[in-house]
């Protein structure tokens, strides 16, 4: 028997080239919100639902921690998958590209926490590939 049960992600944490260009996308085209910043440590965190999204500035204390900033042949993170609703892909790429941010490619289906459902990929500011899912309400089937 385990000591604990994982629940869901409490947080991710991302580190950023212009903190204020990630606040404004992660702002504008997710409709994520600052909850709070610590200056000192270069770090902002954003309520994304019922989780965090926290953007580390990579000349900040903890963002020069990791060392080189990502670059487009490598990076910290393959994706991180927001869950949303409702998922009208038409809608989506429109409100994406009103933010100059275009889709990877069309909607695909994708297994997830809570089974199958459409997903539709993209990037931020700083490379990283975000990806925006719906359940198909279906329970999960491994």
């Amino acid at each position: 028997m385990r000591a604990f049960n994982v629940l869901r992600i409490d947080h991710i944490v991302i580190r950023v080239a212009e903190m204020e260009r990630s606040i404004a996308f992660y702002g504008d085209v997710l409709g994520c919100t600052v909850v709070k910043s610590r200056d000192d440590l270069g770090l902002t965190h954003l309520r994304a639902g019922t989780s965090m999204i926290d953007l580390v500035s990579l000349d900040g204390p903890l963002g020069k921690r990791g060392g080189v900033a990502p670059q487009k042949e490598g990076r910290n993170i393959d994706h991180f998958c927001l869950r949303i609703e409702p998922f009208v892909e038409a809608e989506i790429a429109k409100h994406l590209a009103e933010h100059g941010v275009q889709p990877v490619g069309p909607a695909e289906e994708n297994f997830g926490a809570e089974g199958d459902g459409l997903s539709l990929y993209f990037h931020d500011p700083d490379g990283n590939l975000v990806e925006v899912k719906v359940t198909s309400k279906l329970p999960p089937s491994v």
